[in-house]
């Protein structure tokens, strides 16, 4: 589990990011879980954007994305979803304390 502060460090880093992901009509698949959980190996952090042809509220999006791929979620805001996940290989961030 992130602490706030490191929750907040996250939120600093992922400012500058663009979303990777689309979430659309076909909503969560397994496929795109996988797709997610090996970006997450690579970057660490990554947005992804919820359209406004979602069928799902975004945070069940939000949910099944960090469940499936078992990252942390480090925010929703507007219909961008930010996720991480500690790279075993690509180690990118020390999180504070």
């Amino acid at each position: 589990m992130l602490t706030g502060k490191q929750k907040r460090f996250l939120r600093a880093q992922a400012h500058h990011l663009d979303p990777i992901f689309q979430v659309g009509k076909g909503g969560v698949n397994d496929n795109m879980i996988k797709q997610i959980a090996d970006a997450l190996e690579a970057r660490e952090l990554i947005k992804i954007s919820v359209l406004q042809n979602c069928d799902e509220d975004k945070r069940i999006v939000a949910d099944e994305l960090s469940k499936g791929a078992k990252a942390e979620l480090v925010q929703i805001i507007g219909n961008t979803i930010v996720l991480y996940k500690e790279s075993k290989e690509n180690k990118q961030f020390n999180l504070p304390k």
